[in-house]
């Protein structure tokens, strides 16, 4: 079902194509939230709290038979949450190639990352796909999800 907006500077029906994409500007502007289930959730903290350096933004307990948390940056438009659903299990990540992508085009920040990871125990591991290991490091959560620090612009991103 498609869903078409009014607005008095658009009078005619059906609306024109800059009314379609008053819906796409408004999802480019979004807040992200990445969720995903997990069996440990405070078994991953130490590598997306310590590692990585995310906040704690909020967790909740037993909310409709769910545990879980969010973590983030308050001034960052994405959060990653991981749930925990009481009685199922979830088991690890299905491929080697479920990735979450940081660029930091910034070789400073980038080798801080990097090194902050490492200092918390975190070591790298080879990418299954070789790209990666080209341009940053893979790192493995203790689900099996991978996270790739990337030193390098984001493809297909403006610049700020």
């Amino acid at each position: 079902m498609r869903t078409y907006c009014y607005t008095a500077a658009i009078e005619s029906w059906p609306p024109s194509v800059a009314c379609e994409q008053i819906g796409a500007l408004a999802l480019a502007a979004a807040h992200l939230r990445v969720a995903r289930p997990t069996d440990d959730i405070d078994r991953l903290l130490p590598f997306y709290r310590d590692g990585l350096g995310f906040e704690v933004l909020g967790r909740f307990a037993d909310h409709l038979g769910f545990d879980g948390v969010v973590l983030g940056h308050k001034s960052a438009a994405y959060q990653i949450e991981f749930t925990k659903l009481r009685g199922h299990d979830v088991g690890r990540a299905p491929t080697q190639d479920n990735l979450l992508v940081f660029y930091l085009p910034d070789d400073d920040a980038y080798t801080k990352a990097v090194t902050r990871m490492e200092e918390n125990g975190f070591q790298a591991v080879a990418s299954f796909n070789p790209y990666w290991d080209r341009y940053g490091k893979t790192f493995e959560d203790p689900d099996g999800y991978r996270v790739v620090l990337a030193n390098r612009p984001a493809p297909f991103a403006s610049s700020p």
